[in-house]
């Protein structure tokens, strides 16, 4: 693994239960973009709690959406339900992360 993907894992590995960090956080915080963040969870992130990385709406991308709608209800992750798709509530489920 590149040393971009493993600062990437570690970050997402790093987010509390209950809480989110969306891709473009997690770009900024590991130095590259957003969509390699989610290229790198898509290929080394199995064991990392990849749900718990958003896109800027608060929603999880993909076909997983719906695995993950459930591990936030397990986690109590705070969520907005409404038309028919899964939001996280960011103003209160964003972590700040502090190295």
């Amino acid at each position: 693994m590149s040393d971009v993907a493993d600062r990437v894992v570690r970050i997402v590995s790093s987010i509390p239960r209950a809480h989110v960090l969306t891709y473009g956080d997690v770009a900024r915080i590991s130095g590259t973009g957003a969509r390699a963040v989610g290229q790198i969870l898509r290929r080394n992130g199995h064991d990392a709690p990849w749900w718990r990385v958003v896109d800027a709406a608060g929603r999880p991308v993909g076909a997983l959406a719906r695995t993950a709608r459930a591990r936030f209800v397990d986690e109590a992750t705070p969520l907005v339900e409404g038309d028919g798709d899964v939001r996280v509530d960011l103003p209160r489920a964003i972590w700040r992360y502090d190295p």
